[in-house]
């Protein structure tokens, strides 16, 4: 089962909330959908889940709109608001009530508890839950059909770092047996370890679709941690290669070069006789990738405080 988003707009009033979108999702895949507060991720997953109607183009799952699936909770999974169960019921209430109205057995609702740590609480009414145990029932709601599609809001959002390590390795051996999964997030190192493909948007736009590796390869800029004593021979070592040099703040003697690479530096260091104390490529991230390609999208942006006793 795919996801496929084709040319979707939406705008309320005068504001273009998502302008001419368009990416698939493979199954078997995990993907990371990534953008800016105010990108449009989740007007986007509200119009792939039926919940909003979009002024043009098309989402579907499986080749259908979510309206034309015949079993949608059998079809796909959906998280996007972990508070949304009525407060009074029971965590295994709410998900019986989800079995019976989608035929769906007894038994699967005491598996998907167990599946998401929740059989200590299953009696208890959701209210009273916190955020993380909150996340978990959605999640366990989400599986409750076993879905061939799970889209999934901010999933990762109120668990504490075991939680968010079971997430990880539960979604990715979800994808391992073929599921196709969209995961919208804010953790941007979480999505480095879980995700095989990342969509990225902003403004309602298209920014980049990709495997993670060729993501961070093609939109990152090599950086190299360079130690060394002699800060005026490595100025000039980086200026032949057309590189540049800036200082780490508060150490004498540890620089970071940008356009060079490791294995240049070392052989004209090795050449000149220039001391390195060490000399460490600096892995390209995803967050790399993700503030270069959103740096011209973000519309909300703070201020750097100014230290008492500096100027600007």
């Amino acid at each position: 089962m795919t996801i496929e988003v084709a040319r979707v707009a939406k705008a309320y009033g005068r504001k273009r909330v998502i302008d001419d979108l368009s990416f698939n999702v493979q199954s078997g895949t995990v993907t990371g959908f990534l953008g800016p507060n105010g990108a449009g991720k989740t007007t986007t997953l509200r119009i792939l889940l039926g919940l909003v109607r979009p002024d043009a183009g098309t989402a579907l799952i499986a080749g259908r709109t979510y309206h034309e699936l015949r079993d949608p909770l059998r079809t796909v999974g959906t998280l996007l608001d972990a508070r949304w169960s009525h407060p009074k019921r029971t965590a295994h209430a709410h998900l019986t009530w989800l079995a019976q109205t989608n035929r769906i057995s007894a038994r699967r609702v005491d598996e998907v508890v167990d599946l998401v740590g929740l059989a200590p609480v299953a009696d208890q009414r959701v209210g009273g839950f916190s955020l993380g145990m909150a996340q978990r029932l959605g999640l366990a709601a989400a599986l409750l059909g076993e879905p061939g599609v799970l889209v999934l809001d901010e999933p990762a959002n109120g668990l504490d770092p075991e939680g968010i390590a079971w997430l990880r390795e539960l979604l990715r051996a979800l994808a391992s047996e073929g599921r196709t999964i969209l995961v919208s997030s804010h953790l941007l190192a979480e999505m480095a370890l879980l995700a095989d493909e990342i969509v990225m948007i902003g403004r309602g736009r298209l920014l980049a679709q990709g495997p993670v590796r060729e993501l961070t390869a093609t939109t990152s800029v090599e950086q190299v941690m360079v130690r060394t004593p002699d800060s005026a021979g490595l100025q000039v070592l980086a200026k032949q290669h057309n590189g540049t040099v800036i200082q780490v703040p508060a150490t004498a003697d540890t620089f970071t070069i940008t356009g060079v690479s490791s294995e240049d530096i070392g052989r004209a260091a090795a050449a000149s006789g220039l001391v390195l104390y060490e000399l460490t490529p600096r892995r390209r991230t995803v967050e790399d990738a993700y503030l270069q390609l959103t740096a011209a999208s973000v519309e909300y942006r703070g201020s750097t405080p100014i230290a008492e006793g500096t100027q600007a």
